[in-house]
C-alpha cells in the first residue's frame, strides 16, 4: 500500500485563519488600551489628584460694606386731599367760574346758583325780625311800668330770638348759592353746564390736591414692630426707573384681622405732578442697616445638619 502525498495549501489554511484572528485580537486590545489611557489622562487633567485629595475650587473675594435690609411691597398712590364738588342747596346754575383741569385756590368761587328765591326769604326774615325787635322794646318799657307781666315780656323776647335764628339760617342758605373750593388743588372734568338744575346729589367735578401725595401700603405681621413713624423709604411707579423718596407719617394702631397686616401711610413731594393718584407704587422699605457687613453668594453657603457653613481660603486651601 503506497503513501499518499499531503496537500500543502490545505494545511496552510488553518494557520492563516489563526494568524488573522490573532492580529484582530491584538488590534482590538490595542484600541481598548489606547482608550483607557486617554480617559485616565483626561481624568487627571480634570482632577489633579486622586480621589480623597484636594480639588480645584473657585473663590470670591469679599469686602466689608454697607448692607441695607429692605422689604419690597406693593402700595397705592393717593391724593393728599380729594373731594367731589356738590351744591348744598338746589337751584339753577347761573354761572361757572372754573376751567376744567386747572388749579384753583382755597375759597375760590366755582359756580353760582340762582339766589333770587333765597334773597326773598332773607328779606322776609329780616322784616319779621325788625318787627319782633320793636315789640320786644315796647314790652320792656311796659314791664318797667308794670303794665305787663314778666311772662308776657319773656314771650316777646323769645319770639325775637327765634326770628333772629331764622334770619341767620336764611343768610347761610343764601351764602351756599356760591360754591367755593374747600382747599387748593386741581379741578377735574365738570359734569354740568350753565342752566343745569342742580341738586345736592349731583357731582359737579372732582377736586384733587396732588402735592404732596400719600403712599398707602401694608406689611406683614412679622415686620410690624420694625417700621416706625418718620421712617424713610423709596418707591417707583410703572413706566419710570426714577426712585421717589417718601416719609412714613402715620401707622395704623392695629393689625387687619383678616390679612394680619399692618397698614402704613407715607407722604411724598410731587411738585411737578408726575405722581398720579390711583397709580401702583413699588415700595422699598428699609428695615435696618449693617455698616461692615460681609456679603457672600448664596451658592457658597453649604447646608449641614445643624445649620450652614462656608468654606474660606487659608494658605491656599479651602477650609
Amino acid at each position: 500500500m503506497g503513501i499518499q502525498p499531503v496537500n500543502s495549501s490545505a494545511a496552510a489554511m488553518p494557520k492563516r485563519r489563526y494568524l488573522f484572528f490573532l492580529i484582530l485580537v491584538l488590534v482590538i486590545g490595542a484600541l481598548v488600551a489606547y482608550r483607557i489611557v486617554k480617559n485616565r489622562r483626561a481624568d487627571k487633567q480634570q482632577t489633579p489628584r486622586g480621589p480623597g485629595g484636594p480639588v480645584q475650587v473657585s473663590a470670591v473675594v469679599v469686602k466689608p460694606r454697607l448692607f441695607v435690609d429692605s422689604l419690597a411691597v406693593k402700595g397705592s398712590i393717593d391724593a393728599n386731599e380729594q373731594v367731589q364738588i356738590r351744591s348744598q342747596v338746589p337751584g339753577l346754575v347761573t354761572a361757572i367760574y372754573f376751567r376744567e383741569g386747572m388749579p384753583v385756590r382755597k375759597g375760590q368761587a366755582l359756580l353760582q346758583i340762582e339766589p333770587s328765591e333765597l334773597n326773598a326769604q332773607l328779606q322776609d326774615a329780616r322784616t319779621r325780625e325788625a318787627l319782633a325787635a320793636e315789640n320786644a322794646e315796647r314790652a320792656r318799657l311796659l314791664l318797667e311800668k308794670e303794665a305787663i307781666s314778666r311772662e308776657e315780656y319773656e314771650t316777646t323776647v323769645a319770639t325775637l330770638k327765634s326770628l333772629q335764628v331764622q334770619t341767620r339760617i336764611s343768610q347761610a342758605q343764601l351764602a351756599k348759592t356760591t360754591v367755593v373750593a374747600p382747599f387748593s388743588g386741581t379741578i377735574g372734568l365738570r359734569n354740568i353746564s350753565a342752566g343745569t338744575y342742580l341738586t345736592p346729589e349731583t357731582v359737579v367735578a372732582n377736586l384733587i390736591s396732588t402735592n404732596p401725595v400719600k403712599i398707602t401700603f401694608s406689611v406683614s405681621e412679622q415686620y410690624a414692630n420694625r417700621v416706625k413713624r418718620n421712617a424713610r423709604l423709596g418707591f417707583t411707579v410703572a413706566g419710570s426707573d426714577r426712585i421717589y423718596p417718601a416719609t412714613v407719617y402715620a401707622v395704623e394702631p392695629g393689625l387687619d384681622v383678616n390679612t394680619r397686616t399692618l397698614q402704613l401711610r407715607a407722604r411724598a413731594d410731587n411738585p411737578d405732578g408726575t405722581l398720579r393718584p390711583g397709580s401702583f407704587a413699588n415700595v422699598q422699605l428699609p428695615l435696618g442697616k449693617i455698616e461692615n457687613a460681609i456679603l457672600i453668594p448664596s451658592e457658597a453657603v453649604v447646608p449641614v445638619q445643624n445649620g450652614k457653613k462656608v468654606f474660606v481660603n487659608r494658605n491656599g486651601k479651602a477650609q
